[in-house]
């Protein structure tokens, strides 16, 4: 083995580790999953070629994760903040007006995380912080920060730097970094909804609840699903502009603009998107019969129902429903529930 090829091998053995963690962290810092995995190819090319003046004063993964960071900071100076919907400001829409599509807004992607967002080697109290910094309601809220105090805050309170670690990674004072903290965080504190005072159900009741959803669609009971819903509930579906609230509104949403006609319309199929409960829905084609992928639903779930549901479309969709592990196609008997629920315990 020439000594180029024993430095690459060497690379890859203390780096690969790090990948599923450095994607996540991309992912947060940019909002697209799409965008995370390009830059994430960018930081290991970087690293690659800067390996060999790696001095190990700090921790590889310390090094790794500085690389990252810079590499989104330059990619964000180009590139606008990625929305939801209900991000967009005005109030909720008419359920029953025209649905209207905006292609050029980049809009926030969700995360096929699987799961797996930090090393094989991470604790149970670190997989479960970082389960919940990738849920989808706090990605959407970083979208208000500015790129410095986004990266600053998720090294920060996400990673749980050191102010003098994060100085060092993003060529800033230890006073500057404090004083991007806490305007991040205030800024935080406005848009972003309060997770500590939401109690999840257990796992039981959380697949009660996702059974009873898959029935509800499966079935098109407009009642039954109106009901799994909690009085605030949230209902959005970009690239649609709209954004609904309420049960009654998001049921006459779907009674109106859902293709659906009938039972075995819909099939659903479980996933995992940033952490949380998801399904790839598949349409049946009234042409030949088959249920192909129709929108993928990254479900918010509380003790008291389905607080918030992100809908997401693309024209992408047999693309991105491979990246979260689902089918091209289904039928009605293929009908499941997750066995393993997620929640933060």
């Amino acid at each position: 083995m020439t000594v180029e090829a024993a430095v690459d091998a060497d690379f890859l053995e203390i780096a690969e580790p790090f990948r599923r963690e450095l994607l996540a962290h991309c992912y947060r810092m940019m909002g697209s999953h799409h965008d995370a995995e390009d830059l994430l190819q960018e930081t290991y090319i970087r690293a690659w070629r800067g390996y060999s003046n790696f001095d190990g004063r700090a921790s590889i993964r310390t090094w790794l994760y500085k690389i990252a960071t810079n590499t989104c900071l330059t990619a964000l100076g180009s590139k606008q903040r990625r929305p939801l919907p209900s991000g967009l400001g005005g109030d909720s829409y008419d359920p029953q007006a025209p649905l209207l599509q905006d292609n050029e807004v980049p809009w926030l992607e969700p995360f096929a995380d699987n799961g797996e967002t930090l090393s094989e080697t991470a604790d149970p109290a670190s997989i479960v912080g970082a389960r919940e910094s990738i849920r989808l309601a706090f990605i959407a809220a970083l979208q208000h920060l500015p790129e410095r105090q986004r990266a600053v805050l998720i090294l920060r309170d996400v990673l749980q730097w050191r102010a003098a670690e994060v100085a060092e990674t993003l060529d800033l004072t230890t006073a500057t970094v404090n004083s991007l903290l806490q305007r991040a965080r205030a800024q935080l504190k406005e848009v972003a909804p309060e997770r500590d005072t939401v109690t999840e159900p257990d796992d039981a009741a959380q697949r009660a609840l996702l059974q009873k959803w898959v029935e509800a669609f499966e079935t098109y009971n407009i009642d039954a699903i109106v009901a799994l819903f909690t009085d605030k509930a949230i209902w959005e579906m970009p690239p649609f502009t709209g954004w609904y609230q309420g049960p009654a509104v998001i049921g006459d949403l779907i009674e109106h603009n859902c293709p659906a006609e009938r039972a075995d319309d819909m099939v659903l199929l479980p996933a995992t998107a940033n952490g949380q409960a998801a399904f790839g829905l598949y349409m049946r084609n009234p042409e030949d019969g088959v249920h192909r992928p129709f929108q993928l639903q990254v479900l918010d779930i509380t003790q008291q129902g389905v607080q918030h549901v992100v809908a997401f479309f693309s024209d992408t969709m047999v693309e991105d429903f491979a990246r979260f592990g689902l089918p091209a196609t289904a039928s009605p008997a293929t009908r499941t529930v997750p066995a393993q629920p997620l929640t933060a315990d």
